[in-house]
């Protein structure tokens, strides 16, 4: 299976990663990808940006150094108006919203039916796209079944997140989970995504623990929808408008100007 698209990258905005947009576009590129998502962490993530990061990521180009840049988040489940921690003013002006769970950020209790309660509440929430990591079971539990029937009934997509599964992963003590996800997801046909979750550039388009995983449960390459950046954006743009999608122009870094 030969993916074109990441749909889960961080930058140093996200205050534990190490790699700027520039620096992550240049080496999508290297690897032939076609499209990247910049989905730095939510603002109640230790380190995090706040609000007007997010507000004001339509200055980034919309195609960098020849990579389709989607202006994202990785936001966390939140005990608010819109279930995760940005408000829908914002989220309604970003390309693409992942949600997860992570230290620090008020689930950290391992209450399984509180965190899928909350998860269930993002997943309904209309501009969020896709779940992020869900098997990490060591540290957030979930209820696999209801999430599964959620994400069907919203098409929301359920990631294979690839670090999940390497041995210094913080979630590699429940990576048979991710697992299991993945292969519920298969069954109720519940979008998919394989990505890196890269923390620096080096790691953009690293998926080969995650294909090796689809590969052993059957997973196949139409059912995955980053292989391409034509497949990303047929599914996003099939399931509401995405306003600042070309606002931000093209870029080439190398001439310093518009390509």
């Amino acid at each position: 299976m030969r993916l074109l698209a990441d749909l889960h990258t961080h930058t140093i905005a996200s205050g534990h990663a190490y790699s700027t947009a520039t620096e992550l576009a240049v080496a999508a590129r290297r690897v032939g990808l076609e499209l990247i998502a910049i989905t730095d962490h939510g603002p109640a993530c230790p380190g995090a940006p706040d609000q007007w990061y997010f507000w004001n990521l339509k200055v980034l180009p919309s195609v960098l150094d020849g990579v389709r840049v989607l202006k994202g988040c990785e936001a966390n489940p939140a005990e608010s108006e819109s279930g995760i921690d940005l408000p829908d003013s914002i989220l309604q002006q970003l390309d693409f919203v992942a949600v997860g769970f992570h230290p620090e950020t008020g689930f950290d209790q391992r209450d399984r039916a509180r965190n899928t309660e909350a998860l269930l509440r993002a997943i309904a929430n209309p501009y969020v796209d896709m779940i992020t990591h869900p098997g990490n079971d060591h540290e957030f539990p979930l209820d696999l079944g209801r999430v599964v029937e959620a994400a069907s009934r919203h098409r929301v997509i359920l990631e294979l997140n690839d670090h999940t599964f390497a041995p210094t992963s913080c979630r590699a003590h429940s990576n048979h989970r991710e697992r299991e996800f993945a292969e519920a997801a298969m069954a109720s046909g519940v979008p998919v995504a394989i990505n890196s979750d890269a923390h620096f550039a080096s790691q953009v388009g690293c998926f080969d623990a995650a294909l090796a995983v689809a590969a052993e449960i059957g997973l196949t390459e139409e059912r995955v929808v980053n292989r391409t950046s034509e497949s990303v954006l047929e599914h996003l743009l099939g399931r509401r408008d995405r306003p600042r999608l070309d606002h931000g122009g093209i870029w080439d870094s190398g001439t310093g100007g518009a390509a």
